[in-house]
């Protein structure tokens, strides 16, 4: 008979090594939170390398708007990597160890295939005599 302690302590360390999902207010948002830091970390890198968002002024209001637009770029970038990193992977049939930096890249890349998303869509949409936003 084995003992106690060992099937305890296997239970524990496969219970370390599963990541827990988010949730709000009771709903799992399907997201993991180091596909989230990574996520923020390629953004991070994204802005401050590659200047993805250029200030525009040098006025206290311009700074505070650079700002903002620069910690919406970041939780844009995190919250595209958390979603499309695993899809990602799971289309390429690629392996699980590749997630992380699957999830880096997005997170770099992020704003620019927004960018293009919204440009795309808005430029159908005014074509088609629909609101522009």
């Amino acid at each position: 008979m084995p003992e106690p302690t060992s099937t305890a302590a296997a239970t524990l360390v496969a219970a370390a090594a599963a990541v827990p999902a988010l949730t709000a207010f009771g709903v799992p948002l399907g997201l993991r939170p180091d596909l989230l830091v990574a996520g923020f970390s390629g953004g991070i890198v994204a802005i401050i390398l590659l200047n993805s968002v250029p200030s525009t002024g040098d006025t206290w209001r311009e700074l505070v708007r650079t700002t903002l637009r620069r910690m919406a770029v970041a939780v844009a970038s995190s919250l595209t990597a958390g979603y499309l990193a695993p899809l990602a992977l799971l289309l390429a049939s690629l392996p699980e160890s590749l997630l992380l930096g699957s999830a880096f890249a997005v997170g770099g890349g992020a704003q620019h295939v927004l960018m293009f998303f919204i440009q795309r869509f808005a430029g159908k949409s005014a074509a088609a005599g629909g609101p522009v936003a």
